[in-house]
């Protein structure tokens, strides 16, 4: 295990700032790249001095804005048909698509904030809501929020932690709840505003 996750924080060093763009963009859209893999070998190289703390969440961030952004106007552009067209090369299908259209649809523009950190969920999003054609200032407002609290949660989690694989998977348990938590309070709030 030390070998692979030497071997991420060595590839996520050699593409520097570039690179966390590229990975987080990908993240963002149909294909299945996890996010961990280049944001927490990005806060430990920030912890080392190698990068910049401040411009790897920023990079980050942006990645997953392009991303959500991309698949966004997809939707938009090529609706259900063109989506399922394109995304059976990746794994997507009619079913997935009926999933995010539902719990687009249960939870209005809201979601496209609090699934960004819902693991399976974030991926997806944008598209019901390229679909739905949701007007683009809250959709950037509330992509940039979610992807953000995203981005510097596993940011700081490899900034803080450093190299200590074990107290990364202890700690990454505690965060998924801390993440669900905020969810929950994060929607049982937009329920009493919206009303």
């Amino acid at each position: 295990m030390y070998e692979i996750v030497h071997a991420i924080v060595e590839l996520v060093k050699d593409f520097g700032y570039f690179g966390i763009f590229i990975m987080m963009f990908l993240e963002s859209t149909f294909f299945p790249f996890p996010s961990e893999v280049a944001m927490i070998p990005s806060g430990y190289l920030a912890y080392k001095g190698e990068m910049n703390l401040v411009l790897v969440i920023v990079v980050g961030v942006l990645g997953s804005l392009a991303g959500a952004v991309f698949n966004y106007y997809l939707a938009k552009r090529y609706g259900r048909k063109g989506i399922l067209k394109f995304g059976k090369y990746l794994f997507f299908d009619e079913e997935k698509l009926n999933k995010m259209e539902l719990f687009f649809k249960k939870h209005g523009s809201f979601s496209t904030l609090t699934s960004r950190l819902i693991p399976g969920i974030r991926q997806f999003i944008s598209l019901p809501a390229g679909l739905a054609k949701m007007p683009m200032k809250p959709f950037l407002l509330y992509t940039t929020i979610g992807a953000g609290a995203w981005v510097i949660i596993l940011t700081l989690l490899g900034y803080f932690i450093g190299g200590n694989r074990e107290l990364i998977d202890s700690y990454l348990n505690q965060i998924i709840i801390s993440v669900v938590l905020l969810i929950v309070i994060a929607t049982l709030v937009y329920i009493k505003k919206n009303r």
